[in-house]
């Protein structure tokens, strides 16, 4: 596949399942016809051109492979499913409290039935236009793990007959955690590409942001959609200082500040003072807030590090994971210094994870440890498929 039609696919795939799902009321058939139509795509394309319309034709192939697999089963069974999908169009089409088709699918995959992880990853293969190792590098497991545990997830839904069911809107509350997880990991995605030759993949990363604004339009007094908004708006503003002309990643502390979208910023401020307001905290309002705290900074050496740290203190307390007291550990490192900073890392079992070596680099080299500091480079270097984080590790080791 040349970069060219992945990147098409990447940006149509969650559309055409969304379109797919709508006319054969079964999302699992509809992930199939999508993925063999793309698998045709990837083997006409190339000869005979992209069509003008790339999106229209994935929908139009998949559907009719949709179709023919439904006359094959039809004609085991003697059931008639092929009329069905063949009327569906001229149908209405039941929409619920969400209006979105996408935000409806991802509302509808959340099934509580599944538990939290399963039903975030299950979400994100069929509706968030990522693969099954980039869901695997978002929850910090290998891709095996992660294709078995989809595949068990397929099955429970089989057996256990959990309805594909447009939920009604007293089902919302009861979903909406699954849903920002799912917004939230497909900007991540976005923000921060596991694989290829940029940083970032703007798409899902626009995408996720107008999901966020969805979800806070529809569930205005849900403080963790606007958290999470708010998040999403602040790391976003600094994607045009993210990247040097090299390719190479610029960290925070080195960014041009002036190249920072004051516009989100202001955008996010805003939404971080209205949950402040509620005072309801939550991990996306926090993380929402500690990023807020970066970009009142007009300097790097202005910024309130006792202020970030005492934020995850909050944060460790209500999400007390590996990652986030990774990220702790930054913060005490420009408060306490990096050998206070080294233990806590030390204590950390990240050892799959890049940045968890890549800031143990960092405080390593800070403590004039120069050969403990460049085999933490060396593991980190090994742990990435970006070609951007790769470059960056490269600069620091030289």
């Amino acid at each position: 596949m040349t970069p060219d039609l992945a990147a098409i696919f990447r940006a149509e795939h969650g559309r055409a399942v969304a379109v797919l799902t709508r006319v054969f009321g079964d999302l699992e058939i509809a992930e199939d016809a999508v993925q063999d139509a793309f698998a045709t795509a990837v083997e006409k394309w190339p000869v005979t051109g992209v069509p003008p319309s790339p999106a229209g034709w994935i929908i139009t192939t998949a559907r009719n492979r949709a179709i023919d697999r439904l006359r094959r089963e039809a004609a085991r069974s003697g059931k008639h499913a092929e009329a069905a999908p063949l009327q569906a169009e001229s149908e209405p089409v039941e929409e619920g409290a969400v209006h979105d088709d996408r935000l409806r699918l991802i509302f509808t995959c959340c099934h509580p039935a599944l538990a939290l992880n399963v039903r975030v990853a299950l979400t994100l293969r069929m509706l968030g236009g990522l693969t099954t190792a980039e869901i695997a590098h978002a929850f910090l497991v290998p891709e095996p793990t992660m294709a078995q545990r989809l595949v068990r997830a397929k099955a429970k839904i089989r057996a256990a007959g959990i309805p594909y069911r447009v939920p009604y809107e007293a089902d919302l509350p009861g979903r909406v955690r699954g849903v920002l997880a799912v917004v939230y990991l497909i900007f991540n995605e976005g923000y921060a590409a596991s694989s290829g030759d940029t940083l970032a993949r703007d798409e899902l990363a626009v995408e996720a942001i107008r999901l966020g604004r969805l979800l806070v339009d529809l569930m205005p007094d849900e403080p963790e959609a606007v958290g999470l908004l708010a998040l999403m708006l602040l790391q976003h503003s600094r994607r045009p200082a993210r990247v040097a002309p090299d390719s190479t990643l610029v960290r925070l502390r080195d960014q041009d500040r002036g190249l920072w979208d004051r516009a989100l910023i202001e955008e996010g401020h805003a939404l971080v003072r209205r949950c402040l307001r509620r005072n309801q905290p939550g991990p996306y309002q926090l993380q929402a807030a500690i990023n807020a705290v970066h970009a009142d900074a007009a300097t790097p050496e202005a910024t309130d590090w006792a202020q970030i740290l005492q934020l995850y203190d909050h944060l460790l307390a209500l999400d007390p994971t590996p990652v986030v007291a990774l990220n702790r550990a930054v913060a005490v490192a420009e408060v306490d210094g990096p050998a206070d900073a080294l233990a806590l890392v030390d204590a950390l079992s990240l050892d799959t994870y890049y940045l968890f070596h890549a800031i143990r680099a960092d405080l390593l080299t800070q403590l004039d440890r120069t050969s403990e500091a460049r085999a933490a480079y060396e593991s980190a270097l090994a742990l990435t498929s970006n070609e951007a984080e790769q470059n960056f590790l490269r600069t620091r080791m030289r």
